[in-house]
Order: structure tokens, then C-alpha cells, then sequence
């Protein structure tokens, strides 16, 4: 029992800490609405699978005993982060609510977005193994491992969902679009620099 609740807290927080995944589901839920801001929220929590996955087999640990395939992972998430906060800082096109068609990006591309922003961002492969590290205990039967695993999934989902309805909202979604051109260059300045934050405890090393 003690375990599923420090699983529950430390899941929490850091689900709701700001960070990439919450730039990324801001983004998309100001720019294509709800259903783009939701698909994002299910590909993040699809993404956290990936660091479950590989946790829960041992191969993580590898990775975080080994300075070179840690940098490649890091190089990676951050490679991404700043292509795609490039590509938002750089945006040019503008939505207007009251002649929207739809969304200009297909909400594969959305999903893809979300699960590899998170897939990729090894801050999440760390908090899923200093967790497991924590709360499981040797030998612990595979369902047991991946439970505490969809558990940080679906909170990953829950809260994004959240967020994505929230930054969705008419109102809301009205205002943040006047700001457009302001919202794409924070939004996409953001992602620059916790790309950049990812690689540089590296290279202060």
C-alpha cells in the first residue's frame, strides 16, 4: 500500500510540473482545438509507455550507466524539442476562429507530436526509473510493474486532458489567438531552452 501511494504522489507531481509536455498541449490546443490539444494528451501518455517499457527490462539502467547512450538520448529529446520550438517561434501562419476550416494539421501528425516529445525527453526515462528504483521491489511480478505503469500513463492522459480542455475553451481560445504571433515565439522560445537545458549539465561536465 505504501508503495502505490508514493507511485500516486510522486506521479502527480511531476505530471503537473511545467515542462515540454505542457508546452506541447498548450500549443496545440490554442492553435487546432480540443480534439488536436486531446490527441496530443494520448500520445504523451502513450509516450511515457516507451520509458515503462524499457525500465521495466533493465535496459534503462543501462542507459543511465552509460555516459555516451545517455548523451545520445539527450542529444535526441533536445534535437526535437528545438525543431519543433523553431518551428513554432518561425510560424507565419494565422488562425482566424471565424473562417477555420479545420485543423491544419491532422491529428496523426498531433499524436505523433505529443508521443515523441515525451518518448524522447529523457527527464521522463529518469523519473520513471528513480521511481521504480524507489517503490518496486526485486522480483516483483511483471503486471505489478506495468500497472504502476499505466497509472503514470493514464495520469500523464487525466492531467493533459485537463489542460487541453482548458486552453481549448472558446473564451480562452478566442483571446490566446489575438496573441498569436506573441503566444508561437514564447511558446517556441520555451521549447528552445529546455532543449537547451537538456543538454547542458552535459556540457558543464
Amino acid at each position: 500500500m505504501n508503495e502505490i501511494l508514493a507511485v500516486a504522489v510522486i506521479t502527480i507531481l511531476a505530471v503537473i510540473s511545467p515542462g515540454p509536455d505542457f508546452a506541447m498541449v498548450t500549443r496545440n490546443s490554442f492553435l487546432h482545438g480540443r480534439k488536436a490539444g486531446l490527441m496530443a494528451a494520448l500520445g504523451i501518455a502513450c509516450g511515457v509507455q516507451i520509458h515503462v517499457f524499457y525500465t521495466v527490462f533493465g535496459i534503462a539502467v543501462i542507459i543511465v550507466q552509460s555516459p555516451n547512450l545517455l548523451f545520445a538520448m539527450k542529444l535526441l529529446g533536445a534535437a526535437y524539442l528545438i525543431y519543433i520550438g523553431v518551428k513554432s517561434f518561425t510560424n507565419k501562419s494565422r488562425i482566424n476562429l471565424d473562417t477555420e476550416a479545420g485543423t491544419s494539421e491532422s491529428l496523426l501528425s498531433i499524436f505523433r507530436m505529443g508521443f515523441l516529445t515525451n518518448a524522447l525527453n529523457p527527464k521522463t526515462m529518469l523519473f520513471v526509473v528513480s521511481t521504480y528504483t524507489q517503490v518496486v521491489k526485486p522480483g516483483s511480478p511483471l503486471i505489478t510493474n506495468f500497472a504502476y505503469g499505466l497509472f503514470m500513463s493514464f495520469s500523464h492522459w487525466a492531467w493533459f486532458s485537463l489542460v487541453a480542455i482548458f486552453f481549448s475553451a472558446d473564451l480562452l481560445r478566442h483571446k490566446m489567438l489575438s496573441k498569436q504571433i506573441i503566444l508561437d515565439k514564447t511558446i517556441g522560445a520555451a521549447l528552445v531552452v529546455l532543449g537547451a537545458m537538456l543538454l547542458l549539465p552535459t556540457a558543464i561536465r
